[in-house]
């Protein structure tokens, strides 16, 4: 389990940024403030002491004791802040301010990673993983059974198909099953598979999102860039690497032999480095075969896990 490595390394700079920053406006104000205050530097010279010595007296090379610092510590800060306010600043106008007093603006509390730094990560990962402006519309807590109730074939079977992927994000490891998903356009499949993005996210893992559309676009940008010398081509490398991937809609893309190519080179590749996949559709499996070559249906039906939406378009429904 793991953040996705840019996210989490961009969010580490901002924050050292920000702890930096907040220790820089601080000395900025305490250096204006010894300028507009006689005796204030000379003050702050004996409080900046307070660390050497102590480390002298745990040396023992300091006929002082940890009371005695104390109690000089705590009349020097009092004779600061009675001088400071005597000058019509606050007490504590040249105090370090953080963000986050827990972590000091650092991203880490008591050994372990502060919440405001994970919060910051979540919300970073949602934006790459693709599923931030869905993630609010699409899930699992609104997606509504009902539109499935005239049948009650179709009910169940659709309430199995929603416990089942709730489930399978609630569980979700790097030994999941990879999964396909089947069904005409309209029944939830975007919903769940969108859903099923952001709980794999918050449980820690590096998921992606993507339509079918999109991402061959980015594999036909990245062979283009390393055909003409530009760039490094490197730039689909997510898809072959984050601990899963969700491709929606697949089929959606104008089909060609290097579309083909990609949608092998990608199940192959993944399967064969253990990571999960989760794929949606509005073909069935003839028409799987058709655009997408024998192999690679085979793939599918062979070593992922096949779950059906059935029903009518939750959209017109909604519509009237």
């Amino acid at each position: 389990m793991s953040y996705n490595t840019e996210v989490y390394r961009k969010v580490r700079e901002e924050f050292e940024t920000r702890h930096f920053e907040a220790e820089r406006r601080a000395d900025e104000k305490r250096a204006e403030l010894q300028r507009a205050i006689p005796g204030l530097d000379a003050i702050d010279r004996r409080l900046a002491m307070t660390g050497p010595r102590l480390m002298a007296i745990a040396l023992g090379k300091s006929a002082e004791t940890v009371e005695e610092v104390k109690k000089d510590i705590t009349s020097l800060r009092s004779e600061r802040d009675a001088l400071i306010t005597a000058n019509g600043y606050p007490a504590d106008y040249s105090d370090v301010v953080y963000s986050c007093p827990l972590c000091s603006d650092s991203g880490f509390s008591d050994g372990r990673m502060c919440s405001c730094m994970k919060r910051d990560i979540l919300m970073r990962t949602y934006a790459a993983s693709g599923v931030g402006r869905l993630m609010e519309e699409c899930r699992f807590d609104n997606f509504d059974l009902s539109f499935y109730s005239s049948d009650q074939r179709t009910y169940s079977n659709m309430k199995r198909v929603f416990e089942f992927i709730r489930d399978y994000a609630e569980d979700f490891s790097l030994a999941s099953d990879s999964l396909a998903l089947f069904g005409n356009t309209g029944l939830g499949k975007t919903h769940l598979s969108v859903a099923l993005t952001k709980k794999v996210i918050d449980k820690g893992f590096d998921a992606l999102y993507t339509g079918s559309v999109g991402m061959f676009s980015d594999f036909e940008g990245a062979r283009f860039r390393t055909d003409t010398g530009t760039g490094n081509g490197n730039d689909t490398s997510r898809y072959f690497t984050c601990e899963l991937l969700v491709i929606d809609d697949l089929g959606a893309e104008v089909p060609s032999a290097f579309t083909v190519s990609c949608l092998y080179d990608l199940i192959n590749r993944r399967s064969g480095l253990g990571l999960p996949t989760v794929i949606s559709t509005n073909l069935n499996q003839r028409e799987l075969g058709e655009r997408y070559t024998d192999r690679i249906v085979s793939r599918i039906f062979g070593d992922y896990r096949t779950l059906y939406f059935t029903g009518t378009d939750v959209r017109r429904q909604k519509l009237g």
